[in-house]
């Protein structure tokens, strides 16, 4: 009687994380489908009125704010999602996690502007773009609010998916009705900014009041410690910037803004599928973090879908960049299928790294093959992109995930003998 009883208990319980991890992708692939069908609309129109030249403006900017978004999340979306996910049952300590990682979050956000507004202050190439970089800014503070690591971690998405849709309905509508000519480029990070942050004030608003979390008034001590035990998580994640948006920037500085816009339009289709792909790891990780014995089912759906999408991408990319972008993006074709091909490795470093090492606590082994990789891939990049401009910093990004993501691979399924071992 006894047996049977458990055996209802871990049905149920199995039930329960079905619909749990179902609920959850479908709410994260309504976000993750609006978030890019409304850019789809829109580029046809950008690309005509803001040109390839406005495309690698805004590119530029995006490039170097992603290392003050990196440096501001710090890792927190993995391993406070984590903890949180480990403790959600106990709201006291949920709502210790939460306060310490926003406290450190607002804290790296003051340094990270800081440092901006002295680099654009005495570089000449950022001075000329101050405006649009502060602009582009906005998403920092914007992303603090947007706690999408919090829904995640308690695998309630729904609550904050309906808002988000509304804002990319706004934003899109905005873009339509305000971007006239070649010079209202700024205006499209703009209205970008502001949609993140109205998500970002219901997001805030729901955490407080639905879930009753409560801010704890900050202490250093503890604010420190959230940052010290996230650094290797820290590191593995701005590290790839030394090679992937470190592309971005060096080009816009050797080739300028028509070729970052090139490389732009050929990225931004293997990034909208590498999104969808990452929809998976997403909805997976706090449930791994939970039961990390799913870890191979979870790797060949993944793996699967990944290398269907590249093979289409592939094939597609001549009527793809046709289709929504003028004649003079068209040598963009070949950098949507070089990238195309990176999407394959990319997704080994999720699976194996990110939702398989930092769960199994090998933070630091993940961190030094990552800084090894993206060390050698920011070596390689000055002369690939002085030599071959943005098709260079399309081998550059791929060429440095299959390095980065065969290594990782090997590393975990190391890892994973060793422990069938004991």
């Amino acid at each position: 009687m006894r047996n049977r009883i458990k055996a209802l208990k871990n049905r149920l319980s199995a039930n329960k994380d079905s619909k749990a991890l179902a609920s959850n992708f479908g709410y994260l692939m309504i976000m993750q489908i609006t978030g890019y069908i409304f850019p789809l609309l829109t580029i046809p129109y950008l690309a005509r009125v803001i040109g390839v030249e406005g495309f690698g403006k805004i590119a530029f900017a995006a490039a170097v704010i992603v290392w003050f978004q990196t440096i501001t999340d710090w890792g927190f979306s993995y391993t406070a999602t984590r903890d949180i996910a480990r403790n959600r049952g106990n709201l006291e300590k949920v709502s210790e996690i939460f306060s310490n990682v926003l406290w450190a979050k607002i804290l790296l956000a003051l340094i990270s502007f800081i440092i901006l507004f002295i680099l654009t202050e005495y570089i000449p190439y950022l001075k000329e773009n101050q405006t649009l970089l502060f602009i582009t800014f906005m998403l920092v503070p914007a992303k603090i609010l947007f706690a999408d690591w919090f829904f995640q971690a308690i695998e309630k998405m729904k609550f904050i998916t309906i808002f988000d849709l509304i804002s990319k309905l706004i934003f899109t509508l905005c873009i339509f009705i305000f971007v006239q000519e070649k010079s209202d480029f700024i205006l499209q990070p703009l209205f970008l900014s502001l949609g993140s942050i109205l998500v970002g004030i219901v997001s805030f608003y729901l955490i407080l009041f639905k879930w009753k979390v409560k801010i704890i008034a900050p202490k250093s001590k503890e604010v420190v410690e959230t940052i010290k035990n996230s650094k290797d998580v820290f590191i593995n994640n701005i590290v790839p910037n030394f090679y992937n948006s470190f592309s971005s920037v060096l080009l816009g500085f050797l080739g300028g803004s028509i070729a970052n816009g090139l490389l732009d339009a050929g990225s931004k289709f293997a990034n909208i599928a590498q999104q969808f792909i990452n929809i998976l790891s997403r909805v997976f990780f706090p449930f791994l973090s939970r039961k990390s014995n799913n870890h191979s089912i979870y790797a060949k759906i993944n793996i699967l879908i990944t290398m269907i999408s590249a093979i289409l991408l592939i094939i597609l990319a001549p009527f793809i960049i046709k289709i929504f972008f003028t004649a003079e993006f068209y040598d963009a074709i070949l950098v949507l299928q070089i990238i195309a091909f990176s999407l394959i490795f990319q997704t080994l470093i999720s699976t194996y790294g990110l939702n398989y090492m930092i769960i199994h606590g090998f933070e630091k082994s993940l961190r030094n093959i990552t800084i090894a990789c993206s060390m050698i891939g920011f070596v390689v990049s000055f002369p690939l992109i002085y030599f071959y401009n943005f098709l260079g910093a399309a081998i550059l990004i791929t060429g440095t995930r299959v390095l980065l993501g065969l290594s990782i691979m090997f590393k975990a399924k190391a890892i994973q003998r060793s422990i069938l071992a004991k």
